[in-house]
């Protein structure tokens, strides 16, 4: 893995793909499990399906890569069903990463899109301690600051939830609060594992993947049958579903691809710049599609997250970061983030402004 080298354009792409891709998929699955009011999916089974997919499009990626059916039946063969030591050590992230998608369910369907995505963003520091530890990596002092200062956002938004928002079935923000942490704990350990066996060998991404979902599927079904067993033999495996549904299936099938091209060619520490941005993104979203109501504590919190934010990327280039000419991408990442959070507090001021409008032409209309 050394030795491939990809365009910084390249590396670009996919991380603003990523970062698209994760924050309509933050809306979409709210949207399915809070705003509709037909019967409710099993979001196991949507779980288990996307694994599927990824299998599916990993298959045909490395179809393409190794360029002759042959080929690609000798890979499938000789580090796929021959490599059982293999298999069982891409079982590990697969188990933390089906835990972390059925955590993601239960944590949207109670708790707001904007609330998750910034508590979600624990998983940064989380992610800088699995760093530490299992690829013996340091972090400067600045660094470690602004980590505390992004957790710091996170408790404001924790402390006093943005207010309620259009939705139509019951919420509990405490389980949701639970559901995250959890979803924090398996993002920063299994992002973190399946970065160090990416490059801890010359293996094919996509052979990765393929053993990766491959027992994520086998622990998938295993969540449905625990979980929705006698549900889903009454009603069936695709109860529920709907366009919308297969439209965030399919989002988190490309989202799961996208993060595992981020993870190989920059690092988890990336991902998580991806991450922040999606945050404005989604928040922009649940305000017009919701009726969101962001409150000042959500404010501080967006705030602190981008000073955190800038405070890392001032030392990402020397210490964190193998290939320099990455640092261009995230500061207009950061850039495009400013930009978008100014946009919401430009969008915010005139539904006031417009509010208040209307509240004035009806009383001069009364008089």
């Amino acid at each position: 893995m050394a030795g491939e080298n990809v365009s910084v354009v390249f590396k670009l792409y996919c991380l603003t793909v990523m970062t698209l891709v994760a924050a309509t998929y933050t809306i979409a699955l709210r949207y399915t499990r809070t705003i509709t009011t037909q019967d409710m999916y099993f979001s196991t089974t949507a779980v288990c399906i996307t694994e599927v997919i990824k299998l599916v499009l990993s298959i045909g990626m490395l179809a393409k890569e190794t360029g002759s059916p042959s080929r690609l039946k000798s890979a499938i063969v000789e580090q796929i069903f021959f490599s059982p030591k293999e298999l069982l050590k891409l079982s590990v992230p697969s188990i933390v990463y089906a835990i972390q998608n059925n955590m993601a369910f239960l944590a949207l369907s109670n708790l707001d899109a904007a609330v998750y995505q910034v508590t979600y963003q624990l998983k940064i520091p989380c992610t800088a301690l699995c760093t530490v530890f299992m690829l013996n990596r340091s972090l400067s002092r600045l660094q470690w600051f602004s980590v505390f200062m992004l957790c710091g956002g996170v408790t404001l938004v924790q402390w006093k939830p943005a207010e309620a928002t259009k939705v139509q079935v019951e919420q509990n923000p405490f389980i949701g609060f639970i559901a995250v942490a959890i979803a924090v704990l398996c993002s920063g350990f299994a992002g973190v594992y399946f970065e160090k066996v990416l490059k801890s060998s010359d293996t094919s991404l996509w052979v990765r993947n393929i053993q990766m979902y491959l027992s994520g599927i086998v622990i998938t079904l295993i969540g449905v049958y625990m979980t929705d067993g006698d549900k889903v033999l009454e009603k069936g495996f695709f109860f529920g579903y709907t366009p919308w549904v297969c439209f965030v299936v399919f989002l988190a099938s490309v989202g799961g691809l996208y993060t595992s091209i981020v993870v190989k060619y920059t690092d988890n520490i990336m991902k998580g710049f991806s991450a922040a941005a999606a945050i404005i993104l989604s928040t922009v979203a649940s305000v017009i599609l919701f009726g969101l109501q962001i409150s000042m504590f959500v404010f501080d919190g967006f705030k602190n997250m981008y000073r955190a934010l800038l405070f890392c990327t001032s030392l990402m280039e020397e210490n964190l970061l193998t290939d320099s000419g990455l640092c261009l991408p995230i500061t207009l990442t950061l850039q495009v983030a400013l930009v978008a959070y100014l946009l919401l507090l430009a969008m915010l001021k005139f539904f006031t402004l417009e509010f208040m409008s209307e509240r004035l032409c009806n009383t001069w209309v009364m008089l």
